[in-house]
Order: structure tokens, then C-alpha cells, then sequence
């Protein structure tokens, strides 16, 4: 199960988010998304479960935690919507 991870303050690496996910369940991957340019932290990332209840567990717990003095928020990822519009370059 695959999760988004928002309002990460830009202290927040990776390593942190394995941290305190990985107690509640076998864990596939980590990812801060990070600006194209600058390199630093958008302020959200995902985690993905390999099982759905350990993905639901998390979301109970985690979903308003204080990590690094900010509240998270944790929820289900939703599928990337296209908007079907060629780009015009």
C-alpha cells in the first residue's frame, strides 16, 4: 500500500521516515519528493507498505504525528491524474 507523506518540514530526510515507519511494517520503498532545480524537499514524499494493513495501521497512527516539530499528514496515494491535454511546445 502506498501512502502520502505531507507538511514534511525541509529537515526531513528519508532516513527519518524510515525511522518511524518501519516498526509497523515491511516497508518497499521511501521517497521525499525534491524540487527538480534546487534539489530541496517539496515538503511531501511516499512510503510504501508491502501489506494494505500495515499501510492502514500507519495512517492511523502517524496521520497528525509532530516529527521534527510539525504535524504530518498521512493518507492513501491516489493515482497521478493526466489531464488528457497534449502540451504545446
Amino acid at each position: 500500500m502506498k501512502l502520502y507523506v505531507g507538511n514534511l518540514s525541509e529537515q526531513i530526510v528519508e532516513d527519518d521516515l524510515q525511522n518511524l515507519f518501519s516498526p509497523h511494517g515491511e516497508l518497499v520503498s521511501v521517497s521525499i519528493v525534491k524540487d527538480r532545480y534546487s534539489g530541496s524537499s517539496r515538503g511531501f514524499g511516499f512510503i510504501e507498505f508491502e501489506s494494505q494493513s500495515a499501510g492502514n495501521s500507519a495512517i492511523s497512527k502517524f496521520n497528525g504525528h509532530a516529527l521534527k516539530g510539525v504535524k504530518i499528514k498521512v493518507n492513501a496515494a491516489s493515482e497521478k491524474k493526466h489531464s488528457g491535454r497534449a502540451k504545446n511546445w
